[in-house]
């Protein structure tokens, strides 16, 4: 007689054979990096230390870089003299894993090593006055490269985090074809700031001219240079980029964007315990979700909720389940919640509450 296997043995099986299928899909990605990364080096590409923008506080530093294997042509045509890159390019450069990488800034010396992506993302123990700072970095056979370090007074009290997608530039990003466009096919040039959002957030920078300002995307580190030139070019406040890595981890076969915002606010909320934050997201994804949950747990370091809504067209064109229904979400009694569809609403609503 055949055994009778109920609903939760069924659901453990399935469970069980997702897993491994996922331990699968990541072997065979890690499989894939270390065949490109050995062809890489046996063409001959070029070792490159990526130095990213970024911040911290008198008593430490939060490092951001990426080590990358790039073909002499990719080089030329990426640098940032070129007038026509497009997304893609990004995603052709080869990352380094585990490369050893040394970190310079002012007295300070440090050898750390990189993740599997090449990704070094790590917050060094420090003492430095507030201000800009210059960090030097370099891995092996490369270039020594430097990026902007702003590190944040103990008496500052207000700092800001902005999303990107469809929040300083219309992309549209859930749906995976329109994604898909955006990353890899239009260069800078050929991307939407959203109207008024450079203004608005350059007089809050002006408002706060000591604040940290950080943009916190779900983006892949490849498409950071191309990321900052766009909010250079459209005259966005400078700031550092949290951005993640795409691809299979051991227990997920794409990484969470939602679970990479929360753990960003966290790290911020406990490396600057002194710090309100103004978080500036818009409501075509789950920024709403993560920022009340943020004012829920950690109601003392938040100064106010901004959200971006987005146009029925838009709503549409990004597959929003709730295009013109109210969402509903819910927050700490007193925190301050502002909607507007453009950087011109919001900015009349920040100055009513002095914070513009």
């Amino acid at each position: 007689m055949a055994k009778k296997t109920n609903s939760s043995e069924l659901m453990q099986t399935v469970d069980q054979v997702a897993e491994e299928a996922i331990n699968v899909g990541y072997r065979l990605e890690q499989k894939l990096h270390r065949f490109r990364q050995r062809r890489a080096e046996g063409r001959g590409d070029i070792p490159v230390m990526v130095a990213f923008e970024g911040y911290g506080s008198e008593h430490h530093v939060r490092v951001l870089g990426r080590a990358l294997l790039k073909s002499r042509g990719l080089i030329e045509s990426t640098d940032e003299g070129a007038e026509s890159i497009r997304g893609w390019r990004s995603f052709t450069s080869v990352p380094i894993a585990f490369a050893p990488v040394n970190v310079w800034i002012d007295d300070y010396e440090f050898h750390l090593v990189a993740d599997k992506g090449g990704v070094v993302d790590v917050d060094l123990q420090v003492s430095l006055p507030p201000g800009e700072h210059v960090v030097w970095m370099q891995t092996a056979g490369s270039e020594v490269v430097e990026a902007r370090v702003f590190i944040v007074a103990d008496d500052q009290r207000i700092g800001i985090v902005s999303d990107i997608d469809d929040t300083v530039m219309v992309t549209a990003l859930p749906r995976p074809m329109l994604a898909a466009w955006n990353s890899f096919v239009l260069n800078e040039h050929a991307r939407t700031p959203t109207p008024g959002m450079a203004v608005m957030m350059d007089r809050l920078l002006h408002r706060h001219h000591q604040a940290p300002f950080l943009y916190l995307s779900t983006g892949a580190w490849n498409v950071a240079p191309t990321l900052r030139r766009f909010l250079t070019r459209n005259a966005y406040p400078a700031g550092a980029l949290l951005l993640t890595d795409w691809g299979p981890t051991t227990d997920r076969w794409f990484r969470a964007g939602a679970a990479h915002k929360v753990h960003n606010l966290e790290r911020l909320a406990q490396n600057f315990p002194q710090v309100k934050w103004i978080l500036i997201g818009d409501d075509g994804q789950h920024d709403p979700e993560i920022y009340s949950g943020f004012a829920q747990r950690y109601p003392d370091h938040l100064a106010a909720i901004v959200i971006r809504n987005l146009s029925p067209t838009e709503a549409v064109l990004a597959g929003h389940p709730l295009a013109g229904e109210e969402r509903r979400v819910s927050v700490p009694e007193g925190t301050l919640w502002i909607e507007g569809n453009d950087g011109a609403s919001i900015s009349r609503q920040l100055a009513e509450h002095g914070l513009l």
